[in-house]
């Protein structure tokens, strides 16, 4: 798409795409001020996006219920240098909220008298929209319990919301099955508690070559969990997505793409993501971990699905849902796959880009052999030229035999020489507890609680919650239940 001329004023070109209703009106009310320029009146939606391709406008009115609207579209029109201001019908809530949920920045009411439209074109909508990147949040009103709970706020404490029964339809808890004790409440250094949070987006990316990327994931998130935050577990791999399997849950409407759909049409609300991403039973803990699961992609070919503006608005949504959101994001980071004659067409890493983008960590996963070393060496040099976090290096599988020594050494001395960066946490080797635990579908604090590494990952855990207690402990007990979603 064209860029309109950043020294171009906003009102010397206006792009209008309105209901029959309530085009005459603000047209007249615009011309009429002898400060803004209509360019054109867009017949729909098609012919809004290639007038704005063109070049010749830079801000674009547009209607609620104009047809076809999404929230990729009101990026697209954004990316070329178009500002969209959103006209409701006067009292409307609901178009109101819509076009907010579109990520219209400035909404105004299509009565608006002719010096507030006219403001609002001038300003480019400035004057009503969101800061970009801050981490305020439209209250819609959706009453869910743990909404601007502080981080501070652990189970039971004022603020935070009694934790839902997680058992499944039909299973029974019975005494003889793990049960995980999450202990005292933690909380973060340095909280205010009277100041309203959101949560943490936590990327976990690798590069290509299977270092355990979707394991981490898994297991930190678990343990996340057990430490008291309430937890959302995305898998948003385009390639290889495997975390519902993993876990065996039964998925035949994959969540993240229903979020997406339902943020791209502006109706992803918090209720709506808290119905795609249930909770699942962990063990037989008491107060129950709050571990929720949004399943990813069935089908490799399904990914022009996950559009990078709908990602955005469902990571954006899910920080209001948890305090921490670990995010499985594919291994590829190219973006040259635009073709050079559609700079519109789908991105199939704009997923993992978008969630490295908008994550607060970054935990990147390597292998513990020269090959899997090599191409995390490779991997850090690539994440430097994208928009990302100070990445955090796990090294997982660690063992000497593949490099010859002491794992923490010869590899630690390794990546400060080839990519000047220390690992914060090694994993170690356990094959049996790990393929043990992916055959019962189960983490590893409930197949194996005193693995060795099931315990670095618990430290792991509480170094990036930044947490000072101990990490919970576990008393090992019978099979603990499946993770099923029917």
């Amino acid at each position: 798409m064209v860029r309109a001329d950043p020294a171009r004023r906003p009102g010397d070109g206006v792009l209008t795409a309105l209901s029959a209703r309530w085009d005459g009106p603000v047209v007249s009310a615009l011309e009429s001020s002898g400060q803004v320029r209509i360019a054109r009146r867009c017949a729909d939606l098609a012919d809004l996006l290639a007038t704005a391709a063109s070049g010749i406008g830079t801000v674009a009115l547009v209607s609620a219920d104009l047809r076809g609207l999404t929230l990729s579209e009101v990026a697209r029109l954004r990316a070329g240098g178009v500002d969209v201001i959103g006209l409701s019908d006067p009292g409307d809530e609901a178009t109101e909220l819509r076009l907010w949920q579109l990520d219209v920045r400035a909404v105004l009411p299509a009565d608006a008298s002719a010096e507030e439209l006219v403001e609002a074109v001038l300003t480019g909508g400035g004057g009503a929209h969101l800061e970009d990147g801050g981490d305020q949040f439209v209250d819609l009103g959706l009453g869910i319990g743990h909404v601007g709970a502080t981080e501070s706020d652990g189970p039971g404490s004022p603020g935070a919301a009694e934790p839902p029964a997680t058992e499944a339809p039909g299973v029974d808890a019975s005494p003889d099955q793990p049960r995980i004790e999450t202990g005292p409440a933690h909380t973060v250094p340095d909280a205010d508690p009277g100041v309203a949070r959101r949560g943490r987006i936590i990327a976990v990316w690798g590069p290509a070559g299977a270092p355990g990327r979707t394991t981490i994931a898994i297991n930190v998130a678990a343990e996340l969990a057990l430490l008291g935050r309430r937890v959302l577990l995305v898998d948003a791999d385009t390639y290889g997505g495997a975390v519902a399997q993993v876990l065996s849950v039964l998925d035949e409407a994959p969540g993240l793409i229903a979020a997406a759909r339902a943020a791209d049409q502006g109706s992803l609300d918090l209720p709506a993501l808290a119905r795609l991403a249930p909770e699942l039973p962990l063990g037989s803990a008491r107060p129950a971990p709050r571990l929720r699961l949004l399943t990813g992609i069935p089908k490799a070919e399904r990914w022009p699905e996950i559009r990078a503006a709908a990602l955005e608005r469902v990571l954006d949504v899910a920080r209001s849902l948890a305090d921490e959101v670990v995010v499985d994001v594919g291994f590829c980071l190219e973006d040259d796959e635009e073709l050079s004659y559609d700079t519109l067409a789908p991105r199939r890493n704009q997923a993992t880009l978008t969630t490295l983008e908008v994550a607060h960590k970054l935990l990147v996963v390597g292998g513990c052999d020269p090959v899997l070393l090599q191409r995390l060496v490779r991997g850090l040099q690539e994440l430097g030229s994208v928009r990302s976090p100070q990445p955090q290096v796990v090294i997982n599988r660690a063992r000497s035999g593949p490099v010859g020594g002491p794992p923490e050494r010869l590899v630690t001395a390794a990546l400060t020489r080839f990519a000047g960066i220390t690992p914060i946490a090694y994993v170690p080797d356990d094959a049996p507890a790990c393929d043990a635990a992916r055959y019962s579908g189960r983490v590893l604090a409930e197949e194996s609680p005193d693995s060795p590494t099931r315990r670095a990952i618990a430290e792991l855990a509480v170094a990036v919650a930044g947490l000072s207690s101990p990490r919970p402990t576990t008393r090992p007990g019978g099979r603990g239940l499946r993770f099923r979603r029917g």
